[in-house]
């Protein structure tokens, strides 16, 4: 039903998800049932993804950070049973790689935490890029053979791990960032610049995806209940960062600083591409 809104009320809608408002408050705001809201956004964000996949092609980015992004649909893992995983349910990371020079995120992928979706993304990363880049990652232990198989020897790759200090009380676990107390740095291929070893840009810009996307949000009800809306959502957020929202740093949106796109495009665009 979502398509028989008009056009501005779709944009508006598209607007208010990309900077992070919930499906009820928008419901009440734009006084549009929130399965017309979720319909649209997931229609929006499919269409995202076709778009950006298309895209982010033949990209000349030199030094990229990767990190894993936290989340789940309908369960935590733990309380998943056997049949919830065959739907979907769980964990859901999202794998995002950033250009620290244009702040562009050229590919991102959602799956589980583990060595299928890890070599999945750096595949698609790898395929996305032209030339020899420096590559940052964090320990994950799926990262290195996954880097290998991608690249072989055709990079420069280093690790970080970083050590945190574990809180006495549960509720600055919960609620308070851990203070890092150690942070190790390794060379595991080619020759990189070690002062540019480093996963700090991409850990921000976890922090805007998080303040952008409402699935994203921690200790909230508002997590994705299925698996589909999920990957539209964070598509949908990706889009918006890449194409529309100016990026402080640069004067520009991300695409525009790498050469995707001569200008910035609207959340009207991004509607337009769902109609296509």
């Amino acid at each position: 039903m979502s398509n028989r809104l008009p056009f501005d009320k779709q944009v508006t809608i598209v607007s208010a998800l990309a900077e992070g408002c919930s499906i009820r408050g928008i419901e009440r705001m734009s006084d549009t049932h929130r399965d017309t809201i979720m319909d649209l956004g997931k229609r929006v964000g499919e269409a995202c993804a076709k778009y950006l996949d298309q895209r982010m092609r033949n990209l000349k980015c030199r030094t990229m950070q990767v990190d894993e992004l936290w989340a789940f649909v309908t369960k935590k893992q733990k309380n998943c049973l056997p049949a919830d995983f065959k739907q979907g349910f769980g964990d859901a990371y999202t794998y995002v790689a950033l250009d620290a020079e244009t702040k562009l995120v050229p590919s991102f992928l959602v799956g589980k935490r583990d060595f299928t979706s890890t070599n999945r993304f750096l595949d698609d990363l790898s395929m996305r890029l032209v030339g020899r880049i420096q590559l940052s990652t964090d320990g994950l232990q799926f990262y290195q053979a996954a880097v290998e198989r991608a690249w072989g020897v055709d990079i420069d790759y280093g690790q970080i791990v970083k050590t945190y200090q574990t809180p006495e009380k549960t509720e600055e676990r919960r609620y308070s960032p851990p203070v890092v107390v150690r942070v190790d740095k390794s060379v595991l291929v080619g020759n990189p610049d070690e002062d540019e070893i480093s996963t700090s840009l991409i850990e921000k810009q976890n922090h805007t995806c998080r303040m952008h996307c409402r699935r994203m949000a921690r200790l909230t009800n508002a997590f994705s209940k299925k698996l589909e809306n999920f990957r539209a959502a964070v598509a949908l957020h990706f889009a918006y960062y890449n194409l529309v929202k100016f990026h402080t740093t640069i004067r520009c949106t991300p695409a525009m600083a790498a050469g995707v796109e001569r200008s910035p495009l609207t959340v009207a665009d991004l509607v337009f591409f769902s109609r296509q």
